[in-house]
């Protein structure tokens, strides 16, 4: 891949950030530099994140990312429930996220193990 923007991981997460913002536009106004801000930092952070980790050029490094991205994910989540416990979203909404974060973090999950077995195999390949 030449590119992040391929990664099938870094476009479901660029489509939660933009369905996050569209439902943080709907919360009271008391919450734009409160919850609906942190939602949206922790959307930002997830396809951030994978970006970041792409460029650094180093699987390792890359791994080291993706495993943030997995924190930010289990964060948006829980914001996502605080946001039902106070009324600003509805559960369809609630569940819909959870949907679409779950799918995301088995995509993610999947994609670690493979960039593990990569550096395993790397390492146990001789130097010549």
């Amino acid at each position: 891949m030449k590119s992040y923007r391929e990664l099938k991981i870094w476009q479901k997460a660029r489509e939660i950030t933009k369905n996050t913002y569209t439902i943080t536009q709907l919360f009271p106004a008391q919450e734009q530099y409160a919850l609906s801000s942190q939602m949206n930092r922790s959307a930002i952070s997830i396809v951030s994140n994978i970006a970041e980790g792409w460029a650094r050029g180093s699987t390792k490094d890359f791994l080291k990312f993706l495993y943030i991205t997995r924190g930010s994910i289990a964060e948006l989540e829980t914001q996502f429930t605080l946001a039902n416990d106070l009324e600003y979203i509805t559960d369809e909404t609630l569940l819909m996220a959870e949907q679409q974060l779950t799918e995301l973090n088995k995509m993610l999950s999947s994609f670690i193990i493979k960039l593990k077995e990569r550096i395993y195999t790397k390492s146990l390949t001789p130097s010549l």
